[in-house]
């Protein structure tokens, strides 16, 4: 018996700055409009976009134009997918992937290393990498940060430490951070790079080539404590971990740019950094997004899935002994995320915009 799927409201929520807003009730919205995507930090969260992300990518490569595609750890490896040759079947391979790894015996930060390097191999292929430095159209920026102080560390005992310094510093002033981080942008060298923050952190740029993409998308994932901390040829020497520590979110000045920045997002609020998720004074600047349009699932479409809730990082604890269960609950949160880019095609064709909230 075939199941019926009884909707209760839209699938997803939408919410514009000034600028967008104002663009889409007087032109509605079009492939050729967007000239930016960010993609935030958020380990497994990203799962719940992966049919929203392969809608948006199969509908940008009908008007195809430069566009930054700029990430933080997941979000740096989805654009990484959607810069191959088959987008849609890069991005269901990496979603298959992530699923399929296995939490149910303790794993070791080497292992763990291991695991995420065959995991970026098998995905984007022996050709993928030459794929993003040579896109004719995609300019790839990942965002990583350079450890400071007891952050360069990997013992356990210093790296807390350091992470409650890092906590402290953010607390006092998102600019106290400089005594943790410094922001690294490797970017393409074809990028006009209009993004990048003017926020008083000490920020380094340098450009993506093929003797340090790899180690950048691995370095961006890099979560203290999951596994050690990377080298970026080309980058000042040091130890370089997820870009996610700072810029969580990636509130940075997308106004700058040409025309709509789409930012698909997981959750409603922009979160600046990642030690401000428990800051809720800590909030992104409007002036930032005046020509953003932030695309989320919607609370009536968390509440069908079987968490209740996209997949996050700490089910692979909550589900210890049980991993099986936890991997279905994923799967099935991704297979549910292609009624998101159902609902994103729907809005194309019926250029509607009219609930559209203020960002």
């Amino acid at each position: 018996m075939t199941a019926i799927i009884v909707r209760h409201g839209p699938l997803l929520t939408l919410r514009a700055g000034a600028g967008a807003r104002h663009h889409l009730q007087q032109h509605g919205l079009h492939a050729r409009d967007i000239t930016a995507l960010p993609g935030a930090a958020g380990g497994p969260k990203a799962l719940g976009l992966a049919g929203l992300d392969q809608a948006v990518f199969q509908w940008l490569a009908g008007s195809p134009q430069v566009r930054d595609l700029v990430g933080a750890s997941i979000g740096g490896w989805r654009f990484a997918c959607a810069m191959q040759p088959d987008p849609v079947a890069t991005l269901q391979r990496f979603a298959a992937n992530y699923v399929a790894q296995d939490y149910s015996r303790q794993t070791t930060r080497q292992l763990i290393w291991q695991n995420w390097q065959a995991l970026l191999h098998d995905t984007l292929g022996p050709r993928g990498q030459q794929a993003i430095l040579q896109h004719p159209h995609y300019r790839l920026s990942l965002i990583l940060v350079r450890s400071r102080g007891l952050l360069r560390r990997e013992q356990r005992a210093p790296l807390l430490a350091g992470l409650g310094l890092a906590a402290a510093c953010n607390a006092a002033g998102r600019r106290q951070l400089r005594h943790v981080f410094e922001r690294l942008v490797c970017h393409d060298a074809r990028s006009a790079l209009a993004f990048v923050p003017q926020d008083g952190l000490p920020t380094q740029r340098v450009v993506l080539d093929a003797a340090n993409l790899e180690a950048a998308l691995l370095g961006t994932t890099g979560v203290p404590g999951l596994f050690d901390g990377v080298a970026i040829p080309g980058a000042t020497p040091g130890v370089y971990r997820d870009g996610g520590l700072l810029d969580y979110h990636l509130d940075y000045p997308w106004q700058r740019q040409p025309g709509i920045t789409l930012f698909l997002h997981y959750q409603p609020r922009i979160v600046p950094g990642w030690f401000d998720k428990l800051l809720p004074w800590r909030q992104a600047q409007a002036g930032h997004h005046h020509n953003t349009l932030l695309v989320t699932p919607s609370p009536a479409y968390l509440a069908t899935l079987g968490l209740g809730r996209l997949p996050d990082r700490g089910d692979p604890k909550r589900f210890a002994g049980r991993d099986a269960e936890r991997r279905r609950l994923w799967a099935d949160a991704v297979a549910a995320s292609q009624r998101l880019g159902d609902e994103w095609h729907e809005r194309l064709l019926r250029q509607q915009w009219h609930d559209v909230a203020a960002l």
